[in-house]
C-alpha cells in the first residue's frame, strides 16, 4: 500500500502507480544574483540563455513568483522556509536581524531534514546565510565571499577551510570555478554514494556589481545595447506578451528615482559616463550613451556565461543518467540592482570595462530594463524588486513541457515542496525545542496543473520597505512613504493606486500587515 504522502505526490503529478518505486528526486537549486525578471530569453530578453531556456520549455515557468528584494533574506528563506524576519535575517520594526543576524537554534537548513530520507548535500558559491556551511547540514561545499573582483578567488573556503588565493589567478573566473566545483561534487556523487539521492544548491554571484566578465563574452553584447534602456524596456515586454508572460502593461519610467543608496563619490570615480538617473535615452551625451551601453553588455555577458556554465553542470548529470530524476529549480535572490557605487579593489578609469581593475555596477537606466515590464529595483518590494524568473524542470515528475503557471508563489514555498516530494516530514522539534510552523504551502499541485495555491497573504517588509498580498490585491509602501493599493489581476505594473478609491480594502491589507509584523516580532523575539 503506498504510503499516504507519496500516494498524493503520485496522484498531483499525473505519474503512473510503478513510479512510487523509483528513487526519491534529486534536487538542483540554481540562484543568480541580482538577475532581472526579464533578463532570460523564456522570460522575454534578449540575452543567450538557451540552456535555461530550454529547460523552460521542457517544464514549467512561474509568472508571480516572489523573493524578498534582497540577497540574505532570500537565502535564508529558501533554505529555512521561514521568512526572513522570523529567523533573525532581516530587520523588524522592534527586533534587530539582517546579514550579520543568526538564527534560532530551530531555524534549520534543508539539508538537516533531508537527511532524514537519505539525501546529501552540496553547496557551491555565494553563502550569506549565518554560521558555517557544514554545521548547516551540507555534506560539501565551497563558499565564495561576495567577489570584489570576479577574477580573484579570495574568500574562498572549501568545506569551511579558508584556502589562500594563488599569486598567480590568470584564468580564474568566479563563474566558471562555481560551475568546476559543482561537477565534482555530481562527480564524486556518482563515484561514491550512486545510492543515494542529493540536494545541490549551486548559488552563482553572477551578474551582482562589480560587472566583470570575460572578454570575448562581452564582445557578443558590445554594441547590442547602443538603441538605450527605453528601447530594450519596450522590446523585451512586446517578446513577454509573445510569450504570454506581459499580460498587463509595461511601468513607466520613474525619471527621478535613482540609486537606492547615494555615494556621490563613486560619480567622481567612475567619469562624466555615469547616468544616476534613468533619463530618456535622448538626453544623454554621446559618452553616457556610450558607456551604459557597455555596463549592460557585461551584465549580458555574465547571464550568458552563467547559462553557459549552468549548461556543464546539467551535462554532468545527464552523464551520470541522474537527468531525468532531478527537479531542477532555477530563480533570482530579487530584481536587478539599481545600485552605483565602488568599493573593494576601487575603479580604474583606465582600465577596460569589465576587466578586474575596473569597478561598474549597473544602476537605474538598464536595471529598469532588466526588470521589465515591473516597477523599481532591488531593496523595494514593489514588484521590479521582489518578481524573479522560477523554472522547474523534472522529466520524471513535471509532465508539461513549456507551460506557464499563474499562482503566486514565494520563496517560503521551496522547503515545503522538496520536503513533500523527499517523503520527509518535518520534525515539530529540534534538540527539544519545538520548532514554529512554516508560513509556506508545497507548490507541487502547480506543478501538475496551473492552479491557484491557497493562501492566506504573502508578507515583505525590508529597509522600510513593505508590502502585503491577499488574493489579487498588494498594499505596497517605499519606505517613509503611503501605502499603496493595486489590483495584480490588471496592474502588476502598479500604475494605478486604488488606496484612495478603494480605503477599505487598504485598511483591510494594512491590518493584516500589521498583524503578521506583530506576530513575527513576538516570534523573532
Amino acid at each position: 500500500m503506498l504510503k499516504p504522502l507519496t500516494a498524493a505526490v503520485v496522484l498531483l503529478l499525473g505519474l503512473a502507480p510503478a513510479a512510487v518505486a523509483a528513487p526519491k528526486p534529486n534536487v538542483l537549486l540554481i540562484l543568480a544574483d541580482d538577475l532581472g525578471y526579464s533578463d532570460l530569453g523564456c522570460y522575454g530578453g534578449e540575452i543567450a540563455t538557451p540552456r535555461l531556456d530550454a529547460l523552460a520549455q521542457n517544464g514549467v515557468r512561474f509568472t508571480q513568483f516572489y523573493n524578498t528584494a534582497r540577497c540574505w533574506p532570500s537565502r535564508a528563506v529558501l533554505l529555512t522556509g521561514f521568512y526572513a524576519q522570523q529567523v533573525h535575517r532581516d530587520r523588524l520594526p522592534t527586533v534587530a536581524g539582517g546579514a550579520n543576524g543568526v538564527r534560532q537554534a530551530w531555524a534549520r537548513l534543508l539539508p538537516d531534514f533531508l537527511k532524514a530520507a537519505g539525501y546529501r548535500s552540496y553547496h557551491t558559491g555565494k553563502w550569506h546565510v549565518d554560521g558555517k556551511v557544514l554545521a548547516g547540514g551540507f555534506d560539501r561545499s565551497q563558499s565564495m565571499a561576495n567577489p570584489g573582483n570576479f577574477f580573484s578567488s579570495r574568500g574562498t573556503a572549501v568545506d569551511d577551510v579558508a584556502q589562500k588565493a594563488p599569486a598567480d589567478e590568470k584564468g580564474y573566473y568566479n563563474t566558471i570555478a562555481t560551475a568546476d566545483h559543482a561537477v565534482a561534487c555530481l562527480k564524486d556523487h556518482a563515484a561514491n554514494h550512486a545510492g543515494k539521492p542529493f540536494f545541490q544548491y549551486v548559488a552563482f554571484h553572477a551578474p551582482h556589481f562589480p560587472l566583470h566578465a570575460l572578454p570575448d563574452d562581452i564582445a557578443r553584447y558590445r554594441d547590442r545595447y547602443l538603441d538605450g534602456w527605453d528601447a530594450l524596456r519596450n522590446a523585451r515586454f512586446a517578446k513577454q506578451k509573445q510569450l504570454g508572460i506581459g499580460t498587463g502593461t509595461l511601468a513607466a519610467v520613474e525619471r527621478d528615482l535613482g540609486p537606492p543608496y547615494r555615494y556621490p563619490e563613486a560619480y567622481a570615480k567612475l567619469g562624466p559616463g555615469e547616468a544616476p538617473l534613468p533619463l530618456p535615452w535622448g538626453d544623454l551625451t554621446p559618452e553616457q550613451r556610450r558607456f551604459q551601453a557597455t555596463k549592460m553588455a557585461i551584465h549580458a555577458a555574465m547571464v550568458d556565461r552563467m547559462d553557459r556554465e549552468i549548461g556543464r553542470i546539467l551535462d554532468q548529470l545527464r552523464a551520470m543518467r541522474a537527468y531525468d530524476n532531478t527537479l531542477v529549480v532555477f530563480a533570482s535572490d530579487n530584481g536587478a540592482s539599481a545600485e552605483i557605487m565602488v568599493r573593494d579593489g576601487g575603479h580604474d578609469p583606465a582600465a577596460a570595462p569589465g576587466s578586474a581593475a575596473s569597478y561598474l555596477c549597473l544602476g537605474p537606466g538598464f536595471s529598469g530594463a532588466c526588470n521589465t515590464p515591473f516597477r523599481r529595483h532591488k531593496t523595494w518590494v514593489h514588484e521590479g524588486g521582489i518578481s524573479t524568473p522560477f523554472i522547474a524542470h523534472w522529466p520524471a515528475g513535471i509532465a508539461a513541457r513549456g507551460a506557464l503557471r499563474h499562482t503566486p508563489a514565494h520563496f517560503i514555498d521551496f522547503v515545503p515542496t522538496v520536503l513533500e516530494l523527499a517523503g520527509v516530514q518535518k520534525p515539530r522539534e529540534w534538540a527539544g525545542v519545538r520548532i514554529p510552523a512554516a508560513p509556506g504551502v508545497s507548490l507541487v499541485p502547480a506543478f501538475a496543473a496551473d492552479v491557484t495555491i491557497r493562501r492566506d497573504f504573502l508578507w515583505w517588509l525590508h529597509e522600510g520597505n513593505r508590502a502585503v498580498r491577499v488574493g489579487d490585491f498588494k498594499l505596497v509602501a517605499a519606505s517613509g512613504k503611503a501605502w499603496e493599493l493595486y489590483d495584480m489581476r490588471t496592474d502588476r505594473a502598479e500604475q494605478h493606486d486604488l488606496a484612495g478609491a478603494m480605503p477599505e480594502k487598504a485598511r483591510e491589507l494594512a491590518e493584516v500587515w500589521q498583524r503578521q509584523t506583530t506576530a513575527f516580532t513576538e516570534l523573532a523575539r
